[in-house]
């Protein structure tokens, strides 16, 4: 069981005091308990040889006494000991959360959603719950049947060895059974899983569902995991519903052959009908508690499948991390310079998606990238504040490889606007100062304003307070775009990179966004990806990427005299504009 625990040891050592008073608690809860049976043996042995009121007054006083302390010490107990299991319960929400959030973006390619919600959730039940009520019963359980014991013995040693030898089978019982559980319930965990994955699929791709008019294809596949889901369970249920009544009719044996062999022990006149009644009393005592061993049975096995689960996140190192040379270090401050040098980039063992870059960015200057879809322009970005991790010394900032610069400095510097726009279910105003939470409301809208949104809030009811849904759902695609332009302007960054985050408006927001951010882009870095001529062509250098590597780079006019890759494409977005106008 220890051994099960080890990853809990740092929670529950941190609690030990909480645990201590808990345990001392459970202790005279059950010392007191114990006192119960021999009162009331002693007032029936009494009533046989004539009692007084005075002595039956006295005798109920002292049961009084007794149910008002055992009342006492079960309410501390169970305060204390499930009140720690909560405590640990937050911890353990808490760091697993911080974890996820150190986690690079591979972790998330690799592990579902749905599997990571049902672990935060479901998981962390089972453990509060094995933490909580299995410890406390396991506890009361161990204490009584220890703390009543030498009672029994005393008034029978003959009578109590009798009574317990039903008692191992029952103990072999709960191994069995408890096998069973662990193992089934690792199975139902892993499909509660599959299902959770399933639904925020399908929550997050609703629009795309209708779209295609796939809801009932959808909800037969769900129904199917869903049964899948309850065939499993109920393989648990049938298995818990052996486990509880075997116990009882073990229990029911021993309380069956008490009767009959104490029955005769007080014919034979060996021990008081008080006595018997004190032992019978001790055997109801037991009842409970040895039931109640079926469910911490099942508590158990459910807590420590799901704490091998939990562990497993709690202990996934993020993949990009700082370097530990530079504990304890200054920040660096950036001044923006890029270099890619001899870069060669793949995702795990796919083939490299980036062969072989060299390019310079000198701070304060443009690059504009442009290319094919899947020529790598979105990896070569990801690689600048570390979202992958490209080889050592292959990416550099103001001269010095990235790895020699904390995560925190190097990504303090950056505004990033990625490809794919992402609004949290909040107002504008906080999605807009996401990365500034102490911006003022003036800030906001000057920001807002670069981004040429700001005169489209205003005009919504409540403004920035506006609340734009789950990932931006009441928003246009070009709304959302120019959040995230102004989410990214407003952090006053060092190196601003806009990942096609104009391809959702039309040319002339185009025209006035890159307005805006003229001003902004002077005296930082900028690094513009897109299909567009219009939006490439002012900046201070153009690189084409094609197939992962830079097949053309140079200004506009220079690309234009080369008569390759980029001027095709220049003639043909010029001839597309020529026609629009004249349709």
């Amino acid at each position: 069981m220890f051994e099960r625990l080890r990853p809990l040891a740092p929670y529950l050592r941190r609690y030990w005091k909480h645990l201590a008073w808990g345990g001392v608690s459970v202790i005279l809860y059950n010392a007191i308990k114990a006192s119960l049976p021999p009162i009331i043996g002693h007032a029936i042995d009494e009533m046989q040889h004539g009692i007084t009121d005075r002595a039956l007054l006295m005798h109920a006083s002292r049961l009084l006494i007794v149910a008002v302390l055992m009342a006492v010490f079960l309410y501390l107990s169970r305060q204390i000991l499930i009140g720690a299991s909560r405590e640990i319960e937050f911890d353990l929400r808490n760091d697993i959360f911080a974890n996820l959030e150190r986690q690079s973006a591979a972790f998330y390619q690799r592990h579902r959603t749905g599997d990571i919600m049902a672990r935060t959730t479901n998981d962390l039940s089972a453990v509060r719950q094995l933490l909580g009520p299995a410890i406390l019963y396991s506890a009361n359980t161990v204490f009584f049947t220890v703390t009543a014991l030498p009672y029994m013995v005393k008034i029978s040693p003959k009578l109590t060895f009798i009574a317990f030898v039903p008692l191992p089978l029952a103990s072999l019982l709960v191994q069995y059974f408890g096998n069973k559980i662990h193992v089934r319930f690792e199975r139902i965990q892993a499909m509660f899983s599959d299902i959770s994955a399933k639904a925020q699929e399908n929550f997050s791709g609703a629009r795309l569902i209708r779209a295609f008019a796939q809801e009932e294809a959808e909800i037969a596949s769900f129904e199917t995991a869903n049964i899948e889901y309850i065939g499993r369970s109920l393989h648990l249920v049938r298995l818990m519903a052996m486990l509880w009544p075997t116990l009882e009719l073990v229990l029911g044996l021993s309380l069956v052959i008490t009767l009959l062999v104490g029955g005769h022990e007080v014919v034979e006149h060996r021990i008081t009908v008080g006595d018997f009644t004190s032992f019978m009393v001790y055997m109801v005592q037991l009842t409970w508690p040895m039931i109640a061993v079926g469910w911490v049975v099942n508590l158990f096995q459910r807590g420590t499948a799901s704490i091998v689960r939990i562990d497993e996140l709690l202990k996934e190192e993020p993949t990009i991390q700082d370097d530990p040379a530079l504990a304890g270090a200054a920040p660096d401050q950036i001044d923006g310079a890029i270099e890619f040098r001899h870069l060669t980039f793949g995702y795990g063992e796919m083939a490299p998606t980036l062969k072989d870059i060299n390019l310079t960015i000198p701070a304060g200057s443009s690059l504009a990238i442009v290319g094919p879809t899947g020529a790598g322009k979105s990896t070569l970005v990801n690689l600048i504040p570390r979202l992958y991790d490209a080889e050592p010394g292959m990416v550099l900032i103001d001269g010095k490889p990235i790895r020699q610069l904390a995560l925190d400095t190097l990504r303090g510097g950056i505004g990033f606007v990625p490809q794919e726009t992402f609004l949290f279910s909040d107002t504008i105003l906080h999605n807009v100062s996401f990365g500034v939470p102490e911006a003022t409301h003036e800030q906001v809208v000057e920001a807002a304003t670069v981004a040429h949104i700001a005169t489209e809030i205003l005009e919504f009811p409540k403004g920035f307070e506006t609340a734009v849904g789950e990932r931006g759902v009441t928003l246009s695609g070009g709304q959302k775009q120019r959040t995230a332009i102004a989410r990214a302007v407003l952090r006053d960054p060092k190196i601003l990179i806009l990942d096609d985050a104009l391809a959702s408006v039309d040319t002339y927001t185009e025209e006035r966004i890159l307005s805006g951010l003229g001003r902004v882009m002077q005296g930082r870095t900028t690094i513009l990806i897109s299909h567009r001529i219009s939006t490439a062509r002012n900046a201070d250098q153009i690189a084409v990427l094609v197939d992962g590597s830079i097949a053309e780079r140079g200004t506009h006019d220079d690309l234009l005299a080369l008569d390759g890759y980029y001027a095709r494409l220049y003639e043909k977005q010029r001839l597309e504009e020529e026609l629009a106008v004249t349709t």
